[in-house]
C-alpha cells in the first residue's frame, strides 16, 4: 500500500516529536504493508514554520537513517499545504510541495471555519494544472453547511482524501458519518492515515481499508489504496485512473445531525462549468 500522508519526519510538526518516533512510525508502517509514505508536515505560516527545501532535507536524512537500519519503506517528498492567499505561487516558488515533485498536491483548509473563495482557489490550481487533493474533508466542522461545496469540487477534478482513522471511529461518530457518506457517493479518491506517532494515530491503513471495503467492496478499496496513490507517485494523469465507485452496500451511515437539507443553497455557475469555459472544454 502507498500512504500519501503522514507526519513522521522529527520535530517539524505535532507529529513524530523525534527520531526515536519516526523510527517506529517506519516501522509499524511497514508491518502494516505500506511500502512508501509521503513525508507531509504542515506548512502553516504562524505555527508550523517549514518550507520545501527544509522538508527535502528532512526527508533525505530520515531516508539515510531508514536505509542503515534495513527498514524496507521508501519516503517521498509533500506537505499538509495549509491555505495561504498566494497558494499558487508559493507551490511555483517551492516553498510549499506538491507530493513527489507531481501534479498532485494536498490542500488543508482551515478545520473549524470555511474559507472565503474556497472554490476560486481550487479553480486556480486545476487552471494552473495541478490535481488538488482536500485532506480530510470528513473532519471539517464546517461540513455539515457546506457540502454542497466539497460536491462541486470533486465534480470539477478536485480529489478527496479521507482518513483512515475516521471510518474505524478514532474521530469520533460525526467523522465516521462523513467518511462513510462520501465513500457511499462515490467521492472519495484517496484514504490515506495521517499517522502522528504509534499510540494515539498510528498508522492503520489496513484497517481503514477493510471498513472501506465493506462499503465499497475490495476492487474499490484497492484503488484507494494502491491503484490510484501509486498513480500520483507515478504522475499519471487523473483521467487515467479508476473513477471512485459508490458503496455497494446498503447500510446507511448513521450521525445524529444530518443535514442533508440544511447546505447552504447552490448559486452562481458551478466550480466544474467555469473550469470548462477556462479551458475551452465545450
Amino acid at each position: 500500500m502507498f500512504d500519501l500522508h503522514c507526519h513522521i519526519l522529527p520535530g517539524l510538526d505535532d507529529g513524530a516529536q523525534d527520531l526515536t518516533v519516526s523510527i517506529e512510525m517506519a516501522k509499524a508502517f511497514v508491518t502494516d504493508g505500506v511500502t512508501v509514505a509521503a513525508c507531509t508536515p504542515h506548512i502553516l505560516p504562524g505555527l508550523y514554520q517549514n518550507s520545501g527545501p527544509q522538508i527535502r532535507q528532512a526527508t533525505a536524512e530520515l531516508q539515510h537513517v531508514l536505509d542503515e537500519k534495513g527498514i524496507p519503506l521508501k519516503l517521498v517528498t509533500g506537505a499538509d499545504n495549509h491555505i495561504t492567499p498566494s497558494f499558487v505561487a508559493e507551490l511555483g516558488s517551492g516553498h510549499l510541495l506538491p507530493l513527489a515533485d507531481t501534479r498532485y498536491v494536498l490542500v488543508e483548509p482551515p478545520h473549524h471555519v470555511a474559507p472565503p473563495r474556497l472554490e476560486d482557489l481550487f479553480f486556480s490550481l486545476l487552471v494552473a494544472g495541478y490535481v488538488p487533493i482536500l485532506t480530510h474533508p470528513e473532519r471539517l466542522t464546517w461540513i455539515e453547511l457546506n457540502y454542497k461545496t466539497v460536491q462541486r469540487l470533486a465534480q470539477a477534478g478536485v480529489w478527496m482524501q479521507i482518513t483512515a482513522g475516521s471510518l474505524l471511529g478514532a474521530f469520533g461518530r460525526r467523522a465516521g458519518y462523513w467518511s462513510e457518506r462520501m465513500l457511499d457517493e462515490g467521492l472519495v479518491h484517496i484514504l490515506a492515515t495521517d499517522a502522528h506517532d504509534v499510540k494515539r494515530r498510528p498508522p492503520n491503513l489496513s484497517q481503514g481499508r477493510a471498513c472501506a471495503a465493506e462499503r465499497v467492496g475490495d476492487i474499490e478499496a484497492e484503488h484507494l489504496v494502491v491503484t490510484r496513490p501509486q498513480g500520483v507517485l507515478m504522475n499519471l494523469d487523473p483521467s487515467s485512473l479508476p473513477v471512485p465507485q459508490p458503496a455497494m452496500s446498503g447500510s446507511e451511515p448513521v450521525y445524529d445531525k444530518r443535514s442533508g437539507n440544511s447546505e447552504r443553497a447552490d448559486t452562481g455557475r458551478s466550480l466544474a462549468v467555469r473550469l470548462r469555459t477556462a479551458l475551452g472544454i465545450r
